[in-house]
Formats: C-alpha cells, structure tokens, sequence
C-alpha cells in the first residue's frame, strides 16, 4: 500500500482470491451459498473463531465475534495493516465473482475484526 496505494493492495487481493478460492467459487456457482457457509464453518472452526450463520434461499448472513488473525496479531504486538479490513472486503467480493451471489461487508470493526457479510443473490 505504502508504495503503490490502495487500488493495487485490491488489485493484489482479487487476484489471489480469484486463483486460490476457484474451487471455492465452482462450489458456490454449483451448490449455492450453502457451500460459503460450510466453507467459513470449518475455516473458523480450525482457527478458533466465533462466527454465526443465518441463511434463508437468497441469503447468508455471516457474523464473526472477532477475527482469530486480528486477535492473533494484537496479541503478539505486530501491526495490523490500515487496510486489513478488505481481506475480508476485496476477497469475498472475489470468491463470488462468475455466480449469481455478491458480497457485501455490512459492519466491520477495526480493532477486533468483528464483522458481519451479507452474502445475497444478485438482484434479490
């Protein structure tokens, strides 16, 4: 960020999500948002992370208490990186590029990582 700004901390960020997460996009394209939410389920579980789920047909809201890699870090005194927030933004956004779900980051809190995703069918 420091030397080439914002845009291509998401440039980089879209990139990588686009490859590493494929499978988990074809998932999602295939099995609908039920795949995200086994996804982030076992994620957070390996991690250590709270999260909640409540899905309808065209929805998935994801609340995270906080964030196990923020905590970490806080914990250990490293920094966390001002844009922190769009490793969660950027790559979600990612993951549902090519399926008919978009991303939106609804709440995000900067010192804990607490966030809420709404995941949604596009038009809905």
């Amino acid at each position: 960020e420091q030397r080439y700004g914002p845009d291509a901390v998401r440039a980089y960020l879209r990139q990588f999500a686009r490859a590493f997460y494929a499978p988990l996009t074809a998932a999602l394209r295939e099995r609908g948002l039920i795949a995200l939410e086994e996804h982030f389920a076992r994620i957070y579980a390996l991690e250590g992370g709270v999260v909640r789920f409540a899905r309808r047909a065209d929805e998935l809201l994801m609340d995270v208490e906080v964030c196990p890699a923020v905590a970490h870090m806080r914990a250990h005194g490293y920094p966390v990186a001002r844009m922190w927030r769009e490793t969660t933004a950027t790559v979600n956004d990612a993951i549902c590029e090519g399926t008919p779900f978009a991303a939106e980051l609804v709440a995000y809190d900067e010192e804990t990582g607490r966030r809420r995703v709404r995941f949604y069918r596009r038009g809905s």
